[in-house]
């Protein structure tokens, strides 16, 4: 009799999602701790240990910088997007780390002396472009890729969540860049 009462079944669906929000919440966020500590200490060691004097963030970005180059951007942005890869608010940060020489991330809020650092580090329009391009379109941070593994249950469905967005933004970046060069050939 009292199985179809409204009231009942009103405060069993609500306990099912409060429920719900929780365990979600606390498996993403269990997931961020696991996946941003580590990351932290491998950008750090990145930073901070070298090799006759140039860091091995220094020396990965040189060596990105050829293909980076090809997508309108930098060695140092690309190796900073690919160490974002745990939490992609933290490129900017490793950005900067990386232009400043600073051993540890770098968080400014005065917007007008970070678009001084980028300036003076080579950044032209097509640059802020294509890093705009490549944010929107680039693979998803870790803890959306390991709850995509969850939900699906599949490897194949988190390669391609990472695959198909990173192809098309390093594509589209790549034909920003041959457009904006292939316009100043011709004006």
């Amino acid at each position: 009799m009292y199985l179809n009462c409204p009231l009942i079944e009103s405060l069993k669906s609500g306990k099912i999602f409060i429920r719900s929000i929780f365990d979600r919440t606390l498996f993403v966020l269990a997931r961020a701790i696991s996946v941003a500590a580590p990351a932290g200490l491998v950008i750090w060691l990145l930073a901070n240990v070298g090799i006759n004097g140039e860091s091995l963030l220094s020396i990965i970005a040189n060596f990105l910088n050829p293909f980076a180059k090809l997508m309108g951007l930098d060695g140092y942005i690309l190796t900073a997007f690919i160490l974002g890869i745990p939490a992609n608010e933290i490129v900017l940060p490793i950005i900067l780390m990386a232009y400043l020489r600073a051993n540890t991330l770098v968080d400014m809020e005065d917007t007008f002396a970070i678009g001084q650092i980028l300036i003076q580090n080579g950044w032209t329009l097509l640059t802020a472009i294509n890093v705009m391009i490549f944010t929107v379109l680039h693979f998803p941070c870790t803890t959306t890729l390991l709850t995509i593994k969850k939900e699906t249950g599949s490897f194949k469905w988190t390669f391609l969540s990472f695959l198909i967005p990173t192809v098309l933004g390093i594509m589209v970046c790549m034909f920003t860049t041959f457009v904006s060069q292939f316009i100043s050939i011709i004006t």
